[in-house]
């Protein structure tokens, strides 16, 4: 995942940055219509490089969540009905990702909002999650 993924604060779903220009950013939407749009200083953008979820001891970046995901899901889409399912049966699913999260501290929308996200980017092929964090290091490097 060498593309730098966003998520914009009030727009569904994951956009890819195709472009800087000097008073915003060019982003195209990760699904099937690749339908590109300006995003606005005043828009609330993260890169999903900056996201990571608590533990009982340190954050855990959201690369290596998505990636451990990857694993315990075999490559395919998340297994359980997330949307609807009670609030034990996603957080003991989620446990089998990310055995030690705070129980406290990560609620069920973060959850299902990492399981969207997730799907979204295994059903558009993007699933070298943990390459992605290296290659963030090494972009800020030679910005730097």
């Amino acid at each position: 995942m060498k593309q730098t993924i966003l998520s914009i604060s009030g727009k569904p779903g994951l956009y890819i940055l195709v472009s800087r220009g000097k008073a915003n950013l060019i982003v195209e939407k990760v699904d099937e219509t690749h339908k590109r749009m300006p995003v606005f200083a005043s828009d609330c953008v993260t890169s999903l490089n900056d996201i990571a979820m608590y533990t009982n001891a340190d954050d855990v970046p959201l690369t290596k969540i998505l990636a451990d995901l990857y694993k315990v899901e075999n490559g395919g889409e998340v297994s359980i009905d997330y949307r609807k399912c009670p609030s034990k049966e996603l957080r003991d699913h989620f446990a089998k990702v990310l055995p030690d999260f705070d129980q406290d501290r990560v609620h069920d929308s973060d959850i299902k909002k990492l399981y969207q996200w997730y799907n979204i980017l295994v059903k558009n092929g993007i699933t070298d999650f943990e390459n992605n964090t290296e290659a963030s290091a090494e972009e800020n490097e030679q910005e730097g």
